[in-house]
């Protein structure tokens, strides 16, 4: 008889079965406590809990933890990590430190931001990112995306004495087409029985699901919401991002709108620079005109070459004269800078690649 994977439970799930095989409920918080306070991945590590409590448990149910199957270091000190799932699946997470020579200077530890995925694969095909070229096998689940999170934060421990201090669901897969499993791992992640970690320091991404963006509203979540735009009008984005032929800029517009009215969170639109695409004053202006409708900022990031694309990255100048012009009209903008590209591990080059 296959055993059921523990981690699935509520803590009032977990009551029930403790109650009903004769156990004191109050083992079901104790439980809880190790599986999501603690990380534990076995019954053994359970040390309150006496031996038979131990092996009933055993007996009964799995701990289905994520492993490290493969670990790879960018020369800029980013680590990528392949996660291999119960069934074999593997996912990719990345560990992105930003050891910035002035916070050297001011001797302030490193930010140390963990890139997590939400899905293997993904059903959406955006032109531009290597995921988006393979298919979408299954959601994670919360425990899953948990894993990946207690894992890199060991990583960022053990590689720089620091621990985790951000979290960007932007690795591979659309987390709005894991809504219940995004939201949960990220209840984990902050409760106070939990990680503990703010959701101020937790973004976010989505290609732009109009019906869940404003599902978050409605939920009122407190993390960050970005959306990966990189285009303001119809015409391209459809060409970069066949999501948009179903959720038009309007529609998106109106559903973020929406989102920050109820939630009162600033939007961050994420926005890559294709050469000779959309990185043009024109392209700058639609852009503003566009991020207008809600309180945001924009990061211009740069684009990571993939071989199943043929795009290419803006000259420096152009940037500057797109970044300026958005600057000149009041617009919060950061560029971003590629971490990871010497070992596939940038923004838009996860692909469960070993």
């Amino acid at each position: 008889m296959e055993k059921q994977d523990i981690r699935k439970l509520n803590a009032v799930q977990l009551k029930d079965w403790f109650t009903k095989n004769g156990e004191q409920g109050f083992r079901a918080k104790q439980v809880h406590e190790w599986l999501w306070k603690k990380s534990a991945l076995s019954f053994e590590q359970m040390t309150n809990l006496s031996l038979p409590t131990r092996e009933l448990l055993n007996t009964n149910f799995e701990i289905r933890p994520l492993t490290v199957d493969q670990q790879q270091r960018s020369n800029d000190g980013t680590i990528k990590s392949s996660f291999k799932l119960y069934d074999g699946n593997l996912v990719e997470g990345v560990l992105i430190p930003s050891l910035h020579h002035d916070d050297i200077e001011r001797d302030v530890a490193p930010r140390m931001t963990a890139c997590v995925s939400s899905q293997v694969g993904c059903s959406l095909t955006c032109k531009f990112c290597a995921t988006g070229y393979m298919d979408r096998k299954r959601n994670l689940d919360a425990a899953e995306i948990y894993d990946q999170v207690v894992a890199i934060d060991r990583q960022a421990k053990e590689n720089y004495d620091v621990p985790l201090s951000n979290i960007v669901y932007m690795g591979m897969g659309e987390p709005l087409l894991n809504y219940k499993n995004v939201l949960e791992s990220v209840d984990r992640i902050t409760s106070a029985d939990g990680l503990g970690m703010s959701p101020k320091r937790i973004t976010v991404s989505t290609a732009g699901i109009a019906k869940m963006i404003r599902q978050l509203g409605d939920d009122a979540v407190k993390f960050n919401l970005a959306l990966s735009l990189h285009a303001a009008n119809d015409l391209k984005r459809d060409q970069i991002m066949p999501i948009n032929e179903s959720n038009t800029l309007e529609v998106l517009g109106d559903a973020l709108s929406y989102f920050y009215k109820k939630t009162g969170t600033r939007i961050t639109f994420e926005y890559i620079l294709f050469y000779n695409f959309n990185d043009t004053l024109q392209d700058a202006q639609e852009l503003w005109k566009f991020t207008k409708r809600v309180p945001a900022k924009i990061n211009i990031i740069e684009y990571n070459p993939i071989a199943e694309a043929n795009f290419k990255n803006t000259d420096p100048q152009t940037l500057d004269k797109f970044a300026g012009f958005l600057e000149n009209k009041g617009v919060t903008v950061n560029v971003r800078r590629s971490r990871g590209k010497d070992i596939d591990a940038a923004c838009g080059q996860l692909a469960g690649k070993k």
